[in-house]
């Protein structure tokens, strides 16, 4: 795999594909720096070397060229992490672009306008993807939120530096640590597959049960489960058009040898609320105008068994409505128990967004091996699919 480390950029313009896709508050202000954070090891690399460096991301949705998405609102606070000042281009093609790279002098950095400005970004145009590389001498994506898809900036420009092209030091080390619990994970192995529904985490469960020893099924998903094995449920979220499906996870599962495990009591409350009366049941025995909204305690002891003896932890969402102070407790312990796990010598990786917000929320960053950057792109790479922006690299 090449990366920044296998280049000297020592006089060379370095086209880099960042994921500066960071929240805005209404004051246009950065609220999160994590993304500008994780690019800065592959920025100063090639600084360092006599490079320069010319950033290019996307922000939002736009659909016209609101002022709301421009990168402009991200420029100080880029400049104040990075370090060094940095410059801005009003776009990110034609004449404004091409004299701000021309211009460039070792050791400076340039800022690119939204790619999103112009829609040839996301439908992956070879001609828009020809003239960003047109801007510098070796392309790098370090951009692992994006490399899921197909754009112009991700995938299609690589084909325009047929040497000069390799990954920044945050994509190399996301695909190192998503490799490490699908390839290489030291048993036993455990994924904790939480969030709403099954839906949307059916073919990651099926790709790695081949890789794992134990499956812990929480959040709102578990009761789709839970009713397809003749539970009662009362009023919680489910999948009633996935239950079959469930059956069949669980007996796939089986044959191998995969422990699957369910909450076994839930927090349950009167109505979806912050404020609504709260008690606890069974998982398999909610009354009718009740929903379960978090583990239980029987259920977060359970997990954090499983974890204690776990080498290998995958945690890709939640075990409770984490948003709401009352049903936090079982994200919580959860989070406790993998931070626990690591301290012993276990390798944890967490991703998808909203793991991802709880473990910023509750301290967990810095007690877990690895933090993923990317939702969607994980969440692929864990489905075993192939990345385009990964692929264009190797290629």
């Amino acid at each position: 795999m090449k990366t920044v480390n296998d280049i000297n950029f020592k006089g060379k313009k370095a086209l880099i594909r960042v994921d500066f896709n960071v929240p805005l508050n209404d004051d246009l202000e950065v609220t999160d720096t994590t993304r500008i954070e994780a690019a800065k090891p592959t920025i100063i690399k090639i600084l360092e070397d006599g490079g320069s460096c010319i950033l290019m991301s996307h922000l939002g949705r736009p659909k016209a060229q609101e002022n709301e998405f421009s990168l402009r609102h991200i420029l100080s606070k880029t400049a104040e992490i990075l370090g060094v000042t940095v410059k801005f281009s009003e776009d990110c093609v034609g004449t404004a672009a091409e004299d701000a790279a021309g211009a460039l002098q070792p050791g400076e950095i340039l800022l690119l306008e939204n790619l999103r400005y112009h829609s040839e970004e996301q439908k992956g145009d070879k001609d828009f993807a020809e003239q960003l590389s047109a801007l510098g001498d070796v392309y790098v994506n370090d951009a692992f939120g994006t490399a899921h898809r197909a754009h112009a900036s991700t995938a299609v420009i690589a084909q325009f530096f047929p040497e000069d092209k390799c990954f920044g030091l945050l994509l190399a080390s996301e695909i190192i640590n998503v490799k490490k619990v699908l390839n290489q994970g030291e048993s036993p192995v455990t994924a904790v597959i939480g969030g709403a529904k099954v839906s949307s985490k059916i073919t990651v469960i099926e790709n790695i049960l081949p890789k794992i020893d134990h499956l812990i099924i929480g959040g709102g998903m578990a009761f789709t489960f839970i009713k397809a094995k003749g539970g009662k449920i009362g009023g919680s979220l489910v999948e009633e058009d996935k239950q079959e499906l469930a059956l069949e996870i669980l007996e796939k599962a089986k044959n191998a040898t995969v422990q699957v495990h369910l909450p076994v009591d839930v927090v349950t409350a009167d109505s979806f609320s912050e404020f609504a009366t709260t008690d606890s049941e069974p998982a398999d025995d909610i009354p009718a105008g009740w929903m379960g909204l978090d583990a239980g305690e029987k259920t977060r002891a359970l997990f954090a068994d499983i974890i204690a003896q776990s080498k290998t932890i995958l945690w890709n969402g939640p075990v409770g409505v984490f948003e709401m102070e009352p049903f936090a407790q079982g994200t919580i312990a959860l989070g406790n128990a993998i931070a626990q796990a690591t301290q012993n010598g276990a390798f944890s990786l967490v991703g998808g967004g909203d793991s991802v917000a709880a473990v910023k929320q509750f301290g967990f960053e810095n007690k877990v091996s690895y933090v993923s950057t990317g939702g969607g792109a994980m969440l692929e790479m864990l489905e075993g699919k192939t990345l385009p922006g990964i692929q264009a690299i190797q290629e």
